[in-house]
C-alpha cells in the first residue's frame, strides 16, 4: 500500500492526499449510521486526476468509495471498517465550466453545492429546479450518483430528467465525455442514464451538463388543513386540474410530523392548527404574476367547496413562503435530534396510498403500543418516508436493534404488494442491498450484475453497495 500512496502523493500533492487518525468527516455517515475506516482520502482537483487515481487503484487492486457530500441517508459512501478501502472525494471539483442561455443548459463539475449550482443559474437570469432540504452540502455528482429527487420533481423530475450529458471516469480510469447540451440524440445505448443512479459502482461522475428553466415570476405558497390522506388525495387531483404545470409542490405532513416539530423546535411557528394532514402546495408561473394569484386563489376556495380542505394560510410574501418550506424541511431535523428511526423512502401510486397508510398505521400500532409514525413526504409524485420513531420510553437505539429488521419487513411487504419501491429518491447503498436482493425481480437484478461485472472487472469500484 505504501507504494500507492507514495504515487498519489506525487501526483495529488500534500493537500490532495488526507491521511491519518483525523478523517472522521469522510468516514462517518451523516446519520450516524455507518462508521469505516479507509485507506486515505484522495482529494483529486480536476478530471485528469481523477482518472489518475482510479488508474493507480486498478493497477494496484484497490477499491474505491466515491464521495460528494457525505449527506446519503443509506450508507452509499461511508467506507468499511478493513482500513483498505480509498475514499476519493470530489470536494475540490468546484469549478462551473459553462452556461448557454441560449441553450439553456449548464455544464458544471461534480463537487459543486446544488446550492451553488442553482445560484449560478439564477445568476443567468434562469432556473436550476432540483432543491432538497440538503442543498446546502449536497454536490451535483452525488445528486446524479442517487438519482435524487426532492421537492420539485412533480414539475421537473429527478435529477435524472433535469440531465442531458456527463463526464464520467470509468472504473478503468478511462474519461468517457458525454458532455453534450443536446435534448436529441438518437445514438445508441444511453450511457448517461447506466451511470444516473448507479451509486458509484460503475464509474465517478466528475461533470455534467444540466437543464435550465424560465425563472418564475410568481411563486405562491399555502398550507392547507386536511381531515385526511383521501382528502389531501382529492386536492392533489384537484390542484393538477385547475393549474396543470404550474403546480411545482405538494408536500405532506402528518399529525405526528408536525407535532415532533413542535416538541424539537419549538422556536418554528406553525400557522395552522393541528390537523390529520397538512398540505404544502406551490405553483409557479413563467408568464403572468397575475394569472398565478387568480388560479391560486380559485383553486384554494375550490377546496374549500369540495370539503378537501378545512383551513389554510396562503404566504403574503417571500420571507412566509420560506418559513412554510423551513417547516416542512425541518421534520428530518427533528427526527435527528429525537434521535434513531427507522426511515422508509418508499414510492407507491398515489391512488394505493391512503389505503397502505392505513394498514401500516394500524398493524405497528398493534404491533408495539406508542410507537409513533412520521410520515411525511412528496405526495404530488408518489414519494413518503414513512419514518418509524421509538416509543417516547424506549431508548431510540434499543428501539432499533429490536424492532428494525420486524417493521421493514412489514412496511416493504405492503409497498411490493401494492406495485410500489422500497426506495423512490435515497438510493440503496449499503443499509437496503439485501432487501434489494431479495425483492428485485431476478431478471433485472442479473441484468444489472452483468453490467456491472462488464464495467467494472475487478469489482473495486463502490464494492458492497447497491449489489
Amino acid at each position: 500500500m505504501s507504494t500507492l500512496l507514495q504515487a498519489l502523493r506525487a501526483r495529488l500533492g500534500e493537500a490532495g492526499l488526507l491521511m491519518g487518525d483525523d478523517l472522521g468527516a469522510y468516514e462517518n455517515d451523516w446519520r450516524k449510521r455507518y462508521r469505516g475506516r479507509a485507506l486515505a482520502v484522495a482529494r483529486p482537483a480536476c478530471t485528469e486526476e481523477v482518472a489518475h487515481v482510479v488508474r493507480l487503484c486498478h493497477a494496484h487492486g484497490v477499491p474505491i468509495v466515491p464521495q460528494g457530500g457525505n449527506t446519503g441517508l443509506v450508507g452509499g459512501s461511508t467506507p468499511d471498517d478493513s482500513g483498505q478501502q480509498l475514499v476519493l472525494s470530489l470536494s475540490r471539483m468546484k469549478r462551473m465550466r459553462d452556461i448557454d442561455v441560449a441553450n439553456a443548459s449548464l455544464t458544471a463539475e461534480a463537487g459543486c453545492v446544488l446550492a451553488e449550482v442553482q445560484a449560478a443559474a439564477a445568476g443567468a437570469g434562469l432556473l436550476f429546479p432540483l432543491s432538497l432540504a440538503a442543498e446546502g452540502s449536497c454536490t451535483l455528482g452525488g445528486n446524479l450518483a442517487s438519482n435524487a429527487g426532492g421537492t420539485q420533481v412533480l414539475r421537473y423530475g429527478n435529477a435524472r430528467e433535469l440531465c442531458l450529458g456527463l463526464e464520467v471516469v470509468t472504473a478503468t480510469g478511462e474519461v468517457w465525455n458525454g458532455l453534450s447540451g443536446l435534448r436529441k440524440d438518437n445514438t445508441g445505448y444511453d450511457l448517461r442514464d447506466l451511470f444516473i443512479g448507479s451509486e458509484g459502482t460503475l464509474g465517478i461522475i466528475t461533470a455534467a451538463t444540466m437543464k435550465l428553466y424560465p425563472q418564475p415570476r410568481e411563486r405562491l405558497t399555502a398550507l392547507a388543513a386536511c381531515a385526511s390522506l383521501d382528502a389531501a388525495v382529492a386536492l392533489l387531483a384537484l390542484a393538477r386540474r385547475r393549474a396543470g404545470d404550474a403546480l411545482t409542490g405538494f408536500e405532506v405532513m402528518n399529525h405526528a410530523s408536525l407535532a415532533l416539530v413542535a416538541r424539537e423546535l419549538p422556536q418554528l411557528a406553525q400557522p395552522l392548527g393541528p390537523a390529520a394532514w397538512t398540505v404544502l402546495l406551490e405553483l409557479s408561473d413563467a408568464e403572468s404574476a397575475e394569472h398565478a394569484r387568480g388560479v391560486f386563489e380559485g383553486l384554494l376556495e375550490a377546496a374549500v367547496e369540495h370539503g378537501c380542505v378545512d383551513d389554510a394560510a396562503i404566504a403574503q410574501n417571500l420571507q412566509q413562503a420560506k418559513a412554510f418550506w423551513h417547516l416542512r424541511e425541518s421534520i428530518p431535523l427533528a427526527q435527528a435530534q429525537a434521535g434513531l428511526n427507522i426511515k422508509h423512502d418508499i414510492s407507491l401510486p398515489v391512488s394505493a396510498i391512503p389505503a397502505f397508510v392505513a394498514e401500516m398505521d394500524a398493524r405497528l400500532a398493534a404491533y408495539l403500543p406508542g410507537i409513533e409514525v412520521i410520515d411525511f413526504g412528496h405526495l404530488g409524485d408518489g414519494n413518503l418516508h414513512y419514518n418509524v420513531q421509538a416509543p417516547r420510553d424506549v431508548a431510540p437505539g434499543e428501539f432499533l436493534a429490536a424492532h428494525e429488521a420486524a417493521i421493514n419487513e412489514q412496511v416493504y411487504d405492503a409497498v411490493v404488494r401494492r406495485g410500489g419501491s422500497i426506495s423512490a429518491e435515497h438510493g440503496i447503498g449499503r443499509l437496503k442491498r439485501d432487501e434489494l436482493a431479495a425483492r428485485k425481480d431476478p431478471v433485472a437484478l442479473q441484468l444489472m450484475r452483468q453490467i456491472k461485472k462488464a464495467l467494472d472487472p475487478q469489482g473495486l469500484m463502490n464494492p458492497g453497495r447497491l449489489l
